[in-house]
């Protein structure tokens, strides 16, 4: 797969509170989950720049001038429902970014929205063995107010492996991608960013997009979707490889 030398641009419209809106392109949405074309080992690299600046772990819900929403490119399982597919437990690896009042905190140490490269493999082996300590401790956290332990077995739960990545994304840089099976590195502009062990393996579609929709999941046991007002934003993408490696 590969697209040179023109630009995909993705852009929402100013939104209301409550108003949905989404810019997508996948290749999956056509597909049962068994039949997602993309396995490691794999290279993906693309070249993007958007609207506006991702949030920081500073930002707040009143920040201005950033991008809003979710965005992001890579690969995913797409959980929620495939052409009569049950629900399953999300699995991705891809270049992943949310602005609050998104808050999804699945590795400690690492704020719940930003620009990241992020590894999620919650359908590995032995991981829904880790649901009932995630419930156990997320109910500890609540009486001694210490998250700590709730946030480590989530991570556990999800298998997430993530790194904020510190590029201006109104600027063009080059994100790359190297899946193999038993790691990902991922790289900024040639600059590696993140080297995440055990990922998934199983098939996965592409897509990038930029939405409104927030989610909150934390280790304090607050699980919310929504939209999220925005004005007019785009994410752009002038390159795309994706080959065997």
């Amino acid at each position: 797969m590969s697209v040179s030398d023109a630009a995909l641009q993705m852009c929402l419209a100013a939104t209301a509170r409550g108003q949905y809106a989404d810019a997508q392109i996948d290749d999956y949405s056509q597909l049962a989950r068994s039949a997602f074309p993309w396995r490691p080992p794999l290279r993906m690299e693309i070249r993007a720049h958007a609207s506006h600046v991702a949030a920081t772990p500073q930002s707040t819900i009143h920040s201005k001038d950033i991008l809003r929403g979710t965005a992001g490119f890579g690969f995913w399982n797409y959980p929620f429902s495939v052409r009569g597919d049950i629900l399953t437990l999300p699995e991705a690896v891809w270049f992943f970014y949310a602005a609050p009042p998104s808050n999804m905190a699945l590795v400690p140490g690492v704020p719940g929205w930003g620009w990241k490269a992020q590894v999620v493999h919650a359908m590995r082996p032995g991981a829904l063995f880790s649901a009932l300590p995630t419930a156990l401790a997320t109910g500890w956290g609540w009486l001694s107010h210490d998250s700590r332990p709730a946030a480590r077995w989530l991570q556990r739960l999800s298998g997430a492996q993530e790194a904020l990545i510190d590029a201006d994304l109104t600027t063009t840089h080059t994100y790359a991608l190297t899946w193999h099976p038993d790691n990902v590195l991922f790289e900024v502009d040639g600059r590696e960013i993140l080297r995440a062990n055990n990922p998934p393996t199983r098939a996965l579609g592409f897509v990038a997009w930029l939405d409104n929709q927030y989610a909150i999941a934390t280790p304090q046991g607050a699980l919310r979707f929504g939209a999220t007002p925005t004005e007019a934003q785009w994410l752009s993408i002038d390159h795309l490889t994706i080959e065997p490696y």
